[in-house]
This record gives structure tokens, sequence and C-alpha cells, in this order.
């Protein structure tokens, strides 16, 4: 990601316009919007300015991770009843295209009997509801994937 879009994306976040940014840091409005679309980059001092002004670090706001904050305002952005509408497994098939094939390798029914008695179990042991089972299982095979258990 450009400095630029960093800019962008991290004033965004702060919930500042690009007339607050420009009045604190003693520049036009015009200076911010070069800055974000990368027509110009800001001194150091500026960028100190900004990224205090963002309450980030200057190393920060030079890696500021637009993925994560995008992802976290769009789950919070959509409501559980546009959630329940999507099709997820189509959605995440763009990105990983295994996702809408698998099935036609895989036999999935030497693996639902086992995966049913762990989400029954957390169900039962712990008391959790079935998107809490399921977001669970989730989470611990992706430990177990990563080395983490």
């Amino acid at each position: 990601m450009s400095l630029g879009s960093s800019l962008y994306h991290a004033r965004k976040k702060s919930g500042l316009s690009q007339e607050n940014v420009a009045e604190k840091l003693g520049v036009s409005r015009q200076t911010i919007s070069k800055w974000e679309t990368g027509e110009t980059l800001p001194d150091i001092r500026q960028s100190k300015g900004l990224a205090m002004l963002y309450h980030m670090t200057l190393d920060e706001l030079i890696e500021y991770d637009f993925d994560e904050a995008q992802a976290q305002q769009m789950i919070d952005s959509v409501s559980d009843e546009a959630q329940s509408r999507i099709d997820w497994n189509k959605v995440w098939s763009k990105k990983y295209p295994v996702l809408s094939t698998y099935h036609q390798k895989v036999r999935i029914g030497d693996y639902a009997p086992p995966l049913q008695e762990l989400l029954t179990r957390l169900r039962v042991e712990y008391g959790y509801n079935n998107t809490d089972a399921l977001l669970v299982l989730k989470d611990i095979l992706a430990r177990v994937w990563k080395g983490q258990l």
C-alpha cells in the first residue's frame, strides 16, 4: 500500500476531515489531499505530526494495515440480517477457488461425524450456541494449522 493510501485510511479511522488535519498541521486542505493521493509527500516533521494526530507511531503510520481496518469496518457496518443473506462460501471461493471444488474430491461424509461430535461437545460442555461452537472449532483448527497447539 502506498503512503498516500495509508495516510487516507489512518485519517478516516481517526474520524478527521482533511480540513481538520490541515488546520491542526498548519497546511492547506489541498496539501492533505496531495499527500493522500501520492502527488506529494509530507516531510518528516509533518509525518510525525500526522502520526501524533492519528495516535500512531510513525512506523505504524507508514505500515498502516488498511486491510485489517477495512475488514473491521465492514464487519461492524453489516447487520446480522444482511450477513445471513450472504453466501460466504461463494464470496470466499473467488479468493480461494478450492472452496467451490473440494466437495468433488473430498469425501465429506468421512469428516462430518467427528466434526459434528466436536461441535456437540462444545455446545454441551461449554454452553456455546451453534455459531459460537463453529467459531471456536474454526479457531482451534487455525491454531493447529499454524502449529500453535
